[in-house]
């Protein structure tokens, strides 16, 4: 069965998402940034949304929760340990536990780091990951509520998946991202192109997410904190792959 995707900017630079299902009359937003271009695509495609897939508590994740729910009587799904702070939560999950939305398999998977109990959504038959602030285009999110262990446990766990998942983000940070990472990792080939397709949609107005899972893997340095060239590249040969995780996240907080 074929699904469509809708993805759409909100707020300043969040992205919405809605996967349809039309053949199981499913429509699904992951996390509800803002009200009113969550509106307008349904009513562009003439959906009706059925559930909210929540990835943390962040008000720019869930601001949009109870409106929504008042007006579809839709169903809200979060993790279990933020279940306090998602507006209008009906069902908590965590990490490795499966389920279905009218036979669209979802997997859940712990992403803590960002924030203490993040999770992202995996669905397997269509090869697509909804990381939102965890593993972005290109980068992670900050630690707010997490060390660097636990975020780089939790972007391992998302390496784990097939190179073909495509993967959805929460926001719009890739150019700043990119200029990143080719100043800690200059040598990288993969990583000089990507950063020439990343300047060139720009430019164009365009979006760039979603992703490939495999591109990531090979151009992201939050993924390959355990590459001893990028160790070495950083002046950390040698070093933990913790360690060089938090050096790398503490000098993008900075950058």
């Amino acid at each position: 069965m074929m699904i469509e995707i809708r993805q759409f900017l909100c707020r300043t630079d969040n992205y919405g998402v809605i996967v349809h299902d039309g053949a199981r009359g499913v429509a699904v937003s992951i996390d509800a940034p803002e009200e009113g271009p969550i509106l307008a695509t349904l009513q562009r495609e003439g959906w009706r949304l059925t559930h909210i897939l929540t990835t943390h508590h962040h008000n720019d994740h869930t601001s949009a929760n109870a409106a929504l729910k008042a007006r579809f009587g839709l169903e809200i799904i979060g993790p279990r340990g933020e279940r306090d702070r998602i507006p209008g939560l009906d069902r908590a999950v965590s990490g490795g536990e499966r389920f279905d939305l009218a036979g669209l398999v979802v997997e859940v998977i712990d992403t803590p780091g960002h924030t203490a109990g993040g999770i992202s959504y995996h669905m397997p038959d269509e090869r697509l990951l909804f990381s939102n602030d965890a593993l972005f285009s290109l980068g992670c999110g900050r630690l707010f509520e997490g060390d660097a262990a636990t975020m780089w446990a939790s972007l391992q766990r998302l390496r784990a998946l097939p190179d073909d998942t495509t993967v959805y983000c929460g926001h719009e940070y890739t150019a700043t991202n990119a200029r990143f990472a080719l100043d800690v990792d200059p040598g990288n080939l993969l990583l000089q192109e990507r950063v020439k397709e990343v300047e060139a949609q720009r430019v164009a107005g365009q979006a760039t997410v979603p992703v490939r899972l495999g591109d990531e893997k090979r151009t992201n340095p939050f993924l390959r904190a355990d590459d001893p060239g990028l160790a070495e590249a950083i002046g950390m040969a040698g070093a933990d792959p913790v360690a060089v995780f938090a050096a790398l996240r503490e000098r993008r907080n900075g950058y």
